[in-house]
């Protein structure tokens, strides 16, 4: 695979983003309710581009401001059907007024100066709350921003605020429900409201669908970001390990977490992530363009159902139109790597979590926190149980040799499943369904969320991307692209192609129901 510079990459999506302008369905009455997309000064929220609102920008047609008044006024009207988005930062008019004074100077700091961005609430900020979603993090804010966040800032990003999660990440309970915690209750799927929008990074992927900023930041231990950008139909990129820094993130384990871009294009992805990246001189990649000549490797998981394999099948069908060629395979170690992640995790979210809990104000510890849990009745609303929390107080420490061996063994595993299955098929990137359609959400089921795709890249901290493939009904199914270490910029490129041939992004409509009652 020939390879060009992550620079080369931004260059090209923007050209395309400028001059090309694919068309969306757009669902009826997908705005604000009232009929209409959401705007501002003229520009539709739901389909516009960054590099097109930065053209805006330097003709000055648009501002900042006005943009970043537009969002808020859309989070305001909008976001209480939904319940994606925590609190808005009151310093965002501040921040966009100078991006304002910057831009009209001509001396704008890159793509994302005055772009207004939404923070997933487990990512540190020195001037609003990082709670986790839980009670216990809930007085005073951290004593400095998440360096991710200092980045954004660095970069003229606005931030815009902070959206609601899955408490602790969703690693709390046997059986929690994703997108509820206890500061910010429940946040709903846009495209049918008592649907569920997969954890943890719920918030995050439901605001963008509903247009509530232009791009947001999710992390991932093992498909929280791109579960819920699949089942709200946008895009969400987990980068490879180490390429975002993890300083400042709320953890759960070092070995796997990692924060990355959200957005309703992979242009504003890949825009955000250049800004996020720690290394962009090791992301490699070929120039975005024809999908002919691609090989693509489809993994089609029947276990997530009959309608997501049909979803699988027409996707391939579009895909081998625009000249790819797809062949079906099946990543090998799937099982073992089922046996060994869990009790992997529980060791380091142990060791990590009572790391960070050491710089907070609150519990000191996972067992400060676990009593925390005992004694506040507002934690148990929704489901009571924090067995992880137990069961990791109980694991063995990452200094135990029999974990470090169960360690390296998942990450020996994880890698060859996606090496091995890309070297033996000549594969450009494997592809699988991202999620099932949205299962009801119901606190005392739980989620109903065994969706194994996401697993073998998040081990193996390689980068995989969600981008929308179609529907079932009313639900979102997203397509999962992965491929090897440090080829995200290679997997973006190829992730723009698939997004302009499947054209599968739609505005929700937030209904309230689909009909009966079910599990998926």
């Amino acid at each position: 695979m020939a390879k060009r510079s992550v620079a080369a990459l931004i260059a090209a999506l923007v050209a395309g983003s400028l001059l090309t302008s694919a068309p969306h369905p757009r669902a009826e009455a997908a705005g604000t309710g009232e009929g209409g997309p959401p705007s501002a000064a003229g520009v539709d929220l739901d389909t516009v581009t960054i590099p097109q609102l930065q053209a805006r920008m330097a003709k000055g047609s648009l501002t900042s401001s006005a943009l970043t008044q537009a969002y808020l006024r859309r989070i305001k009207d909008v976001d209480p059907k939904i319940k994606a988005v925590l609190r808005t930062n009151p310093k965002a008019l501040r921040q966009a007024a100078e991006s304002d004074a910057r831009h009209r100077k001509g001396e704008t700091l890159g793509p994302l100066d005055g772009i207004p961005v939404l923070l997933k609430d487990n990512v540190d900020t020195r001037d609003m709350p990082t709670t986790a979603g839980s009670l216990a993090l809930a007085g005073s804010p951290p004593d400095a921003d998440a360096k991710l966040v200092t980045r954004l800032k660095e970069a003229g990003a606005v931030v815009l605020g902070k959206t609601n999660l899955s408490e602790w990440a969703n690693f709390r309970a046997a059986k929690p429900t994703s997108g509820w915690s206890a500061v910010g209750g429940q946040t709903r799927n846009p495209f049918v409201l008592d649907r569920n929008p997969c954890g943890s990074s719920s918030g995050s992927a439901a605001a963008l669908a509903s247009s509530l900023s232009q791009v947001a930041i999710g992390t991932e231990t093992d498909g929280s970001i791109v579960c819920p950008a699949g089942m709200s139909g946008v895009v969400g990129h987990k980068p490879s390990l180490g390429l975002v820094s993890q300083s400042g993130v709320v953890p759960i384990s070092a070995e796997q977490d990692t924060a990355g871009p959200m957005a309703r294009n992979v242009t504003d992805t890949a825009l955000t992530l250049s800004v996020l990246s720690e290394d962009r001189a090791a992301v490699r990649t070929p120039r975005p363009g024809s999908l002919r000549g691609k090989r693509i490797g489809l993994w089609r998981l029947p276990s997530l159902g009959k309608e997501v394999d049909a979803v699988m099948t027409r996707t391939a069908k579009k895909l081998r139109g625009a000249g790819a060629e797809v062949v079906e395979v099946t990543p090998p170690y799937q099982k073992r790597l089922a046996e060994l992640e869990f009790p992997a995790l529980l060791s380091e979210f142990h060791r990590d979590i009572d790391a960070y809990l050491a710089t907070r104000k609150g519990p000191r510890d996972l067992a400060g926190l676990v009593e925390f849990n005992r004694s506040h009745p507002e934690e148990q609303k929704c489901f009571a149980g924090q067995e992880l929390f137990e069961q990791a107080l109980e694991a063995p420490p990452t200094t135990d040799p029999k974990y470090r061996a169960m360690r390296a063994e998942l990450k020996d595993l994880s890698s060859r499943s996606i090496d091995e299955t890309m070297a033996e098929h000549r594969l450009d990137a494997i592809a699988s369904p991202t999620n099932p359609p949205a299962w009801t959400t119901d606190c005392a089921r739980g989620d109903n969320d065994v969706i194994p795709s996401s697993t073998p890249a998040a081990v193996a901290g390689y980068p995989s991307l969600s981008v929308p493939a179609g529907s079932v009904d009313e639900l979102p199914v997203g397509l999962l692209l992965m491929a090897g270490d440090r080829e995200d910029a290679g997997l973006l490129s190829l992730g723009a192609a698939v997004e302009r041939r499947l054209d599968a992004w739609r505005a929700p409509r937030y209904l309230p129901s689909t009909g009966p009652d079910s599990t998926r």
